[in-house]
């Protein structure tokens, strides 16, 4: 009886073992997106980081990175619009692989992701339409975006604030007189408002604080090991300062070492 009992211990010992051996490493993202052929980028349409062209295709300076990670892990790049204030629940449940789209490297995110090295730097501002507005915020009703690093600087000033989905949303607001003024990245600033923009009319003010862009994947995730070395790679090759000049962030490209 013992006999038997022992031959199947070892009989099951030895399956366990070949399994570990033969499978692969189910903990490894790199591994998981390369079984599934796909790298799930969560994004919002956020000029001139995530935007579409005029042919419906996402391009942008992380559109553009984010492709190029893809092509090294040899699978395609798919972007899924998310509600920015999800965005940490979409990573846990694998809706997406990895936020990628000028995400502000405050204490919730890093704390709820690994991310990788900050790639950018970047800035809030104020936009709105006219410079006096800008003498007496307390006064102004903003609209943020839900999650974002504006929304967090609104509620620090302590400044009325309507949440909505995104900055483009926020700048739409402003345009259309229904909030007196936005909080949004001076990226976006940048690259949507002034003479032969989207919003010639729209003005902004100066940086409200100084922060920096990194990329979001889940806790624990070896992915962010790997973007970094791609991202290193780039920087070091030229790449990345050649997307950047492509989209007008060249200025806030950070060196990666």
């Amino acid at each position: 009886m013992k006999k038997k009992i022992i031959a199947s211990l070892l009989s099951l010992t030895m399956v366990f073992s070949m399994t570990a051996c033969g499978g692969k490493n189910t903990d490894s993202d790199v591994d998981y997106i390369k079984d599934k052929g796909t790298l799930v980028v969560g994004i919002t349409d956020f000029e001139p980081m995530d935007y579409k062209d005029d042919s419906g295709e996402w391009v942008g300076f992380d559109a553009d990175m984010a492709k190029m990670v893809g092509e090294s892990l040899g699978v395609d790049v798919e972007f899924v619009e998310i509600d920015w204030d999800n965005k940490i629940m979409e990573l846990k449940s694998k809706n997406i692989d990895v936020v990628w789209n000028g995400m502000t490297l405050i204490d919730e995110v890093k704390n709820s992701m690994e991310c990788t090295n900050a790639y950018c730097s970047n800035g809030q501002v104020i936009v709105t339409t006219d410079e006096s507005k800008l003498d007496d915020p307390s006064k102004l009703t903003f609209a943020v975006e839900a999650g974002s690093a504006g929304e967090a600087v609104a509620e620090e000033e302590g400044y009325n604030a309507n949440s909505v989905a995104s900055q483009a949303d926020a700048l739409m607001e402003v345009a259309s007189g229904t909030s007196d003024a936005a909080i949004i990245d001076l990226l976006m600033a940048s690259a949507m408002i002034g003479e032969g923009t989207s919003y010639p009319d729209l003005i902004h003010s100066d940086e409200l604080t100084s922060e920096e862009y990194g990329v979001g994947c889940r806790k624990g995730s070896d992915l962010a090991a790997y973007i970094n070395e791609q991202l290193t790679k780039a920087y070091k090759d030229g790449k990345t300062q050649e997307i950047a000049e492509k989209y007008g962030v060249a200025d806030a490209v950070l060196e990666q070492k």
